[in-house]
């Protein structure tokens, strides 16, 4: 049983409804989980790529540029 608080009314769901809440709550955490696991690791590959790629280069750009 969900039990809903509105304008100082109880709102109790019960059965299919309450089961029908339940699982749009579940699906919504799932997608949403999945959104920021995507995005942390697309975050990660993209430091773990390119900090490297940037500090090699730098060194580089050391080497080469006129004194």
């Amino acid at each position: 049983m969900i039990v809903i608080y509105r304008n100082g009314q109880r709102t109790a769901l019960t059965g299919w409804r309450a089961w029908l809440l339940i699982a749009a709550a579940a699906v919504i955490a799932v997608v949403v989980g999945s959104l920021l696991l995507g995005v942390a690791l697309t975050l990660f590959s993209l430091f773990l790529f390119s900090l490297p790629l940037a500090i090699l280069l730098g060194l580089i750009m050391a080497l080469v540029q006129p004194r």
